[in-house]
Protein backbone atom coordinates (compact mmCIF):
# COMPACT_ATOMS: atom_id res chain seq x y z
CA UNK A 1 0.00 0.00 0.00
CA UNK A 2 1.15 3.33 -1.02
CA UNK A 3 1.53 6.75 1.04
CA UNK A 4 -0.60 9.98 0.20
CA UNK A 5 1.65 12.87 -0.54
CA UNK A 6 0.33 14.64 2.26
CA UNK A 7 0.70 11.96 4.35
CA UNK A 8 4.77 11.56 3.08
CA UNK A 9 5.21 16.13 3.40
CA UNK A 10 3.60 15.57 6.96
CA UNK A 11 5.73 16.80 10.39
CA UNK A 12 4.99 15.72 13.43
CA UNK A 13 5.06 17.69 16.89
CA UNK A 14 8.41 16.36 17.50
CA UNK A 15 10.14 17.18 14.42
CA UNK A 16 8.41 20.72 14.56
CA UNK A 17 9.73 21.60 18.04
CA UNK A 18 13.40 20.22 16.93
CA UNK A 19 13.41 22.60 13.47
CA UNK A 20 12.41 25.55 16.13
CA UNK A 21 14.87 24.85 18.18
CA UNK A 22 17.58 24.74 15.60
CA UNK A 23 16.67 28.41 13.88
CA UNK A 24 17.02 29.49 17.49
CA UNK A 25 20.39 28.55 17.57
CA UNK A 26 21.03 29.52 14.13
CA UNK A 27 19.76 33.14 15.12
CA UNK A 28 21.99 33.42 18.23
CA UNK A 29 24.78 32.10 16.13
CA UNK A 30 24.26 34.96 13.94
CA UNK A 31 23.22 37.74 16.68
CA UNK A 32 26.32 37.12 18.90
CA UNK A 33 29.04 38.70 17.15
CA UNK A 34 26.74 42.01 17.35
CA UNK A 35 25.96 41.44 20.64
CA UNK A 36 29.36 40.59 22.29
CA UNK A 37 31.11 43.94 20.17
CA UNK A 38 28.43 46.51 21.71
CA UNK A 39 29.47 45.01 25.61
CA UNK A 40 33.31 45.22 24.42
CA UNK A 41 34.37 48.26 23.22
CA UNK A 42 37.71 49.13 22.06
CA UNK A 43 39.90 50.97 25.05
CA UNK A 44 41.58 54.15 23.18
CA UNK A 45 45.10 53.92 24.83
CA UNK A 46 46.22 56.49 26.78
CA UNK A 47 49.55 58.20 25.35
CA UNK A 48 50.38 60.04 28.39
CA UNK A 49 50.50 56.75 30.43
CA UNK A 50 52.71 55.24 27.91
CA UNK A 51 55.48 58.10 27.55
CA UNK A 52 55.36 58.30 31.16
CA UNK A 53 56.46 54.25 31.29
CA UNK A 54 59.23 54.98 28.63
CA UNK A 55 60.70 57.90 30.69
CA UNK A 56 60.29 55.56 33.88
CA UNK A 57 62.42 52.78 31.98
CA UNK A 58 64.92 55.63 30.74
CA UNK A 59 65.85 56.16 34.21
CA UNK A 60 66.80 52.90 35.16
CA UNK A 61 68.95 52.56 32.17
CA UNK A 62 67.17 49.58 30.87
CA UNK A 63 66.37 51.27 27.88
CA UNK A 64 68.29 53.89 25.73
CA UNK A 65 68.46 57.27 26.49
CA UNK A 66 68.96 60.76 25.08
CA UNK A 67 72.11 60.86 27.35
CA UNK A 68 74.30 59.90 24.05
CA UNK A 69 73.25 63.01 22.14
CA UNK A 70 74.75 65.24 24.79
CA UNK A 71 77.88 63.30 24.81
CA UNK A 72 81.39 64.90 25.14
CA UNK A 73 84.02 61.92 23.87
CA UNK A 74 87.62 62.20 25.25
CA UNK A 75 90.13 59.88 25.96
CA UNK A 76 90.18 58.43 29.22
CA UNK A 77 91.08 56.11 31.52
CA UNK A 78 88.54 54.09 33.13
CA UNK A 79 90.37 52.86 36.24
CA UNK A 80 88.83 55.21 38.91
CA UNK A 81 87.41 57.81 36.48
CA UNK A 82 84.85 60.37 38.57
CA UNK A 83 80.83 59.57 37.66
CA UNK A 84 80.92 63.06 36.53
CA UNK A 85 83.59 62.26 33.43
CA UNK A 86 81.19 58.85 32.53
CA UNK A 87 78.21 61.15 32.72
CA UNK A 88 79.94 63.34 30.08
CA UNK A 89 81.02 60.29 27.75
CA UNK A 90 77.20 59.33 27.71
CA UNK A 91 76.87 56.93 30.49
CA UNK A 92 73.54 56.40 32.33
CA UNK A 93 73.40 56.39 36.12
CA UNK A 94 72.61 52.69 36.02
CA UNK A 95 75.81 51.95 33.84
CA UNK A 96 78.08 54.76 36.01
CA UNK A 97 76.80 52.53 39.45
CA UNK A 98 77.66 49.16 38.03
CA UNK A 99 81.19 50.17 37.25
CA UNK A 100 81.64 51.66 40.34
CA UNK A 101 80.65 48.86 42.72
CA UNK A 102 82.78 46.90 39.86
CA UNK A 103 85.92 48.47 41.00
CA UNK A 104 84.52 48.78 44.98
CA UNK A 105 85.13 45.02 45.09
CA UNK A 106 88.51 45.30 43.48
CA UNK A 107 87.79 45.33 39.95
CA UNK A 108 90.32 46.84 37.37
CA UNK A 109 90.87 47.45 33.73
CA UNK A 110 94.07 46.06 32.36
CA UNK A 111 92.30 46.52 29.02
CA UNK A 112 89.77 47.62 26.40
CA UNK A 113 88.47 44.09 26.06
CA UNK A 114 87.85 44.80 29.88
CA UNK A 115 85.37 47.22 29.76
CA UNK A 116 83.49 45.41 27.07
CA UNK A 117 83.17 42.66 29.09
CA UNK A 118 80.75 44.98 31.48
CA UNK A 119 77.44 43.83 31.22
CA UNK A 120 76.08 47.28 31.69
CA UNK A 121 78.18 48.36 28.34
CA UNK A 122 76.29 48.01 25.26
CA UNK A 123 78.15 47.02 22.10
CA UNK A 124 76.78 50.48 20.69
CA UNK A 125 78.28 52.28 23.62
CA UNK A 126 81.67 50.03 23.40
CA UNK A 127 81.55 50.92 19.93
CA UNK A 128 81.29 54.45 20.92
CA UNK A 129 83.99 54.77 23.38
CA UNK A 130 86.42 52.21 22.09
CA UNK A 131 88.70 55.09 20.25
CA UNK A 132 89.36 56.92 23.45
CA UNK A 133 90.05 54.35 25.66
CA UNK A 134 93.28 55.14 26.97
CA UNK A 135 94.28 51.07 27.63
CA UNK A 136 95.82 48.44 25.70
CA UNK A 137 93.53 46.47 22.90
CA UNK A 138 94.34 43.30 24.83
CA UNK A 139 95.62 42.66 28.38
CA UNK A 140 99.36 42.25 27.74
CA UNK A 141 99.93 44.33 24.73
CA UNK A 142 101.94 47.61 25.45
CA UNK A 143 102.22 49.79 22.70
CA UNK A 144 105.93 50.44 21.46
CA UNK A 145 107.54 53.84 21.92
CA UNK A 146 110.62 55.89 20.49
CA UNK A 147 111.00 56.98 23.98
CA UNK A 148 113.99 56.48 25.97
CA UNK A 149 113.83 54.28 29.20
CA UNK A 150 115.90 55.11 32.74
CA UNK A 151 116.00 51.31 33.06
CA UNK A 152 116.90 51.50 37.11
CA UNK A 153 113.57 52.27 37.82
CA UNK A 154 111.87 51.38 35.07
CA UNK A 155 108.63 48.20 35.49
CA UNK A 156 108.19 45.49 33.32
CA UNK A 157 105.43 47.90 31.17
CA UNK A 158 107.70 50.34 30.94
CA UNK A 159 110.15 48.27 29.59
CA UNK A 160 107.46 46.34 26.90
CA UNK A 161 107.61 50.12 25.26
CA UNK A 162 110.99 49.06 24.00
CA UNK A 163 110.89 47.83 21.05
CA UNK A 164 112.28 44.11 21.07
CA UNK A 165 111.41 43.55 24.45
CA UNK A 166 108.48 41.55 25.43
CA UNK A 167 107.13 40.54 28.96
CA UNK A 168 110.10 37.68 29.28
CA UNK A 169 113.20 39.70 28.33
CA UNK A 170 111.63 42.50 30.13
CA UNK A 171 111.04 39.58 33.37
CA UNK A 172 114.89 38.61 33.01
CA UNK A 173 116.29 42.10 32.94
CA UNK A 174 114.29 43.49 35.95
CA UNK A 175 115.11 39.84 37.84
CA UNK A 176 118.80 41.07 37.04
CA UNK A 177 118.56 44.23 38.07
CA UNK A 178 117.14 43.26 41.39
CA UNK A 179 120.47 40.57 42.00
CA UNK A 180 122.56 43.73 41.18
CA UNK A 181 120.70 46.79 42.78
CA UNK A 182 120.81 48.57 39.40
CA UNK A 183 122.59 49.11 36.53
CA UNK A 184 125.84 51.20 36.36
CA UNK A 185 126.36 51.54 32.89
CA UNK A 186 124.05 49.77 29.64
CA UNK A 187 126.81 47.22 29.02
CA UNK A 188 125.81 45.25 31.60
CA UNK A 189 122.69 44.08 30.04
CA UNK A 190 125.14 41.48 27.94
CA UNK A 191 125.25 39.89 31.38
CA UNK A 192 121.26 38.93 31.36
CA UNK A 193 121.05 35.70 30.57
CA UNK A 194 118.54 34.78 27.03
CA UNK A 195 119.13 38.22 26.15
CA UNK A 196 120.75 37.69 22.89
CA UNK A 197 123.39 40.03 21.08
CA UNK A 198 120.45 41.59 18.03
CA UNK A 199 118.40 42.13 20.67
CA UNK A 200 121.00 43.90 22.96
CA UNK A 201 122.03 46.23 20.38
CA UNK A 202 118.35 47.14 19.45
CA UNK A 203 117.60 48.28 22.99
CA UNK A 204 120.69 50.02 23.30
CA UNK A 205 119.22 53.48 21.91
CA UNK A 206 116.52 53.62 24.01
CA UNK A 207 118.33 52.37 27.06
CA UNK A 208 119.60 55.12 30.18
CA UNK A 209 121.34 54.92 33.47
CA UNK A 210 120.54 56.54 36.27
CA UNK A 211 123.43 55.34 39.04
CA UNK A 212 121.77 57.26 41.78
CA UNK A 213 119.25 54.65 41.61
CA UNK A 214 121.43 51.84 42.40
CA UNK A 215 120.96 50.14 46.11
CA UNK A 216 124.22 49.93 47.73
CA UNK A 217 125.35 47.05 50.40
CA UNK A 218 126.92 47.96 53.62
CA UNK A 219 129.88 46.02 53.86
CA UNK A 220 129.69 46.80 57.57
CA UNK A 221 126.59 45.05 58.02
CA UNK A 222 126.27 42.52 55.55
CA UNK A 223 125.81 39.07 56.10
CA UNK A 224 126.86 36.08 53.78
CA UNK A 225 122.90 35.28 53.22
CA UNK A 226 122.39 38.77 52.38
CA UNK A 227 125.58 39.00 49.82
CA UNK A 228 123.99 35.75 48.67
CA UNK A 229 121.99 37.32 45.92
CA UNK A 230 124.65 39.60 44.45
CA UNK A 231 125.93 38.29 41.09
CA UNK A 232 129.74 39.18 41.09
CA UNK A 233 130.71 37.37 44.38
CA UNK A 234 131.65 33.67 45.01
CA UNK A 235 130.29 31.82 48.27
CA UNK A 236 133.91 31.42 49.08
CA UNK A 237 134.32 35.92 48.24
CA UNK A 238 131.20 36.66 50.25
CA UNK A 239 132.54 34.08 53.29
CA UNK A 240 136.03 35.59 53.27
CA UNK A 241 134.56 39.19 53.14
CA UNK A 242 132.33 38.16 56.47
CA UNK A 243 134.95 36.69 57.82
CA UNK A 244 137.72 39.46 57.49
CA UNK A 245 135.64 41.82 59.31
CA UNK A 246 134.79 39.56 61.99
CA UNK A 247 138.13 39.26 62.81
CA UNK A 248 139.52 42.84 61.48
CA UNK A 249 136.80 45.38 62.64
CA UNK A 250 134.82 47.67 60.10
CA UNK A 251 136.19 48.08 57.08
CA UNK A 252 137.21 51.88 56.90
CA UNK A 253 137.47 52.12 53.29
CA UNK A 254 137.22 50.37 49.81
CA UNK A 255 140.66 49.38 49.12
CA UNK A 256 140.51 47.54 52.53
CA UNK A 257 139.39 44.61 50.45
CA UNK A 258 142.73 43.77 48.76
CA UNK A 259 144.17 42.46 52.12
CA UNK A 260 141.71 39.32 51.26
CA UNK A 261 143.90 37.24 48.70
CA UNK A 262 140.83 36.23 46.79
CA UNK A 263 139.64 39.07 45.57
CA UNK A 264 141.27 40.88 42.97
CA UNK A 265 141.91 44.82 41.57
CA UNK A 266 139.64 43.26 38.40
CA UNK A 267 136.76 42.30 40.72
CA UNK A 268 137.19 45.29 43.39
CA UNK A 269 136.53 47.58 40.41
CA UNK A 270 133.72 45.94 39.73
CA UNK A 271 132.02 45.67 42.89
CA UNK A 272 132.97 49.29 43.53
CA UNK A 273 129.88 51.12 41.97
CA UNK A 274 127.39 48.54 44.91
CA UNK A 275 129.62 49.03 48.24
CA UNK A 276 128.67 51.25 50.51
CA UNK A 277 130.82 51.78 54.04
CA UNK A 278 128.83 53.50 56.86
Amino acid sequence: MSLSPKKYFSVTKKEWNGLVVLMILIALVLVAPYVYQSFHKNETIDVKDFNAAVARLKGTGLVDSNTTANATPFRFNPNNLPPQQWAKLGLTEQQIGTIKNYEAKGGHFNSKADLKKMYSISAEDYKRLAPYIDLPEKAGYVEKTNAVVEINSADTLKLMQIRGIGSGYARLIIRYRDRLGGFYKKEQLKEVAGLDSLTYQDIIPFIKVDEAKIIKIDLNKATQNSLAVFPYLSYKQRNAIVEYRNQHGDYKELADLKNIPIIDDVLLRKIEPYISLK
